[in-house]
């Protein structure tokens, strides 16, 4: 006779020691229909390998991830300092995420040695939590015990194949694909993507919404809808030609030091900045400014009407040594002004100082009248030509770019002589406290051999 006391002990305790109880009986009584005549030994034996297959049979051996379990995951669960200490902290916090919180909670509760059902009464949850608090972290350490291991989640609408050919349309003009269209604007690819994508074999993107067509931009960092402007480098040896201002703007270095350190009381050549400003408007308001008043204007007030007086031309050649400027204000900038400009510098500097212009290569600076004028000053002065596109080169840009956001901004005039004067006045002050412009960029990479 089968030993048949061992079997229903062995179920009963199986059943009385799972957390599923209802799920269980349900499937032996699906499983073993109390219809059907059966041996008692075989009827127990199923109810324990059943027990086993829910895993609810206390000493029965369980592999987890590679980790072989031998009873309850609060038997094995041990942590170190450092996770005990983040542990304490995750529990301590008010503001931390209330999941982060209540799993510190149980880890911390297993570590001191409470048993599942003790863990999930201290807790508030059930020891069907606790258990897999545990077994997270006994299996992918404390980061996936704290939060929720990752779920397969809801089937993707969008295919990355129709992805791709959505990024692939809107990096295509829109003249190309038969529209009026310079630039693709959101409705517009949206209604091209929705007719086009059954014969390109994406149905997926039949009710392609805005807010989707958005985000799969973003993904692809493709903005369609905007143009971004810059220069092509037509000039070969435009690298050549920056080297060479680089390497002025390294001498004027050096030897600003020499006369700051007293070593070097003349600079022997004085290099000199020089660009010119064009067409800075004289506008005219045809009605009085209104001023700030308390409690009434807190800004100026000003009619948008204005009336043009005409433009003037800014030519000016800034010192590098001393950041003193040379200026000269004329309605043109042609080389008889470029000339008359050389002729102010020539007054303001000794007669044994040779000058170097930075300059760049308007057709004043090289016109046969400027050369006839040059050649009755031999030795004098030296010119230095930024490359073709490298008037950013010229560090008197700088200081126009300062005057437009200062001195020029907003300006209104009675008359162009007023426009003038001011200009004039604003050097004035310039050259009563004048600062020495420096130039950095790209100047670790220069050296003087």
């Amino acid at each position: 006779m089968p030993d048949l006391n061992f079997h229903f002990a062995t179920a009963s305790m199986a059943f009385s020691s799972s957390p599923m109880p209802r799920l269980f009986t349900t499937w032996m009584s699906r499983a073993w229909p109390s219809s059907i005549d059966c041996d008692c030994q075989e009827y127990g034996a199923a109810v324990l390998g059943v027990a086993r297959l829910f895993g609810i049979l206390r000493g029965d051996s369980k592999q987890h991830g590679g980790r072989t379990d031998t009873g309850s995951d609060q038997e094995h669960f041990t942590a170190n300092a450092d996770e005990k200490q983040r542990l304490e902290s995750l529990r301590r916090s008010r503001s931390g995420a209330r999941r982060e919180v209540l799993h510190a909670g149980i880890l911390l509760d297993l570590a001191a040695g409470m048993s599942d059902g003790a863990a999930a009464s201290s807790n508030g949850v059930n020891r069907h939590t606790v258990a897999l608090c545990a077994r997270k972290f006994l299996q992918f350490g404390l980061e996936a015990a704290l939060g929720e291991l990752p779920r397969p989640g809801k089937e993707r609408r969008i295919p990355d194949d129709a992805i791709a050919w959505v990024q692939h349309c809107a990096c295509q003009k829109p003249k190309e694909l038969g529209y009026a269209y310079e630039l693709w604007t959101y409705s517009v690819l949206q209604e091209h993507v929705r007719k086009h994508c059954l014969e390109a074999g994406h149905a997926s993107l039949r009710e392609l919404s805005r807010s989707r067509l958005h985000r799969i931009l973003t993904q692809g960092e493709i903005r369609p809808h905007k143009i971004r402007y810059y220069v092509e480098r037509r000039d070969p040896e435009f690298e050549a030609g920056m080297a060479v201002v680089l390497h002025v703007y390294k001498e004027v270095e050096i030897v600003n030091e020499e006369l700051i350190k007293g070593t070097l009381k003349e600079p022997p050549v004085v290099t000199i900045s020089y660009d010119e400003k064009p067409g800075i408007q004289a506008l005219a308001t045809t009605t009085p400014d209104l001023p700030p008043a308390p409690r009434k204007f807190r800004s100026h007030l000003r009619d948008y009407e204005y009336k043009r007086l005409g433009t003037v031309s800014l030519l000016a050649g800034l010192d590098l040594h001393t950041g003193r400027v040379t200026e000269i204000v004329s309605d043109h900038h042609a080389s008889a002004d470029f000339i008359a400009l050389l002729g102010k510098l020539d007054e303001g500097y000794p007669p044994q100082t040779r000058i170097r212009l930075l300059l760049d290569n308007h057709s004043a600076h090289i016109s046969k009248q400027t050369q006839g004028w040059l050649s009755l000053h031999p030795n004098r002065f030296e010119f230095v030509f930024t490359p073709k596109h490298g008037s950013w080169l010229n560090i008197v840009e700088t200081m126009f770019s300062k005057m437009a956001r200062s001195m020029l901004r907003g300006i209104r005039v009675a008359s162009k002589q007023e426009l003038i004067d001011r200009i004039h006045l604003y050097f004035q002050n310039i050259n009563a406290d004048p600062v020495v412009f420096r130039w950095k960029y790209k100047m670790d990479e220069t050296s003087i051999g």
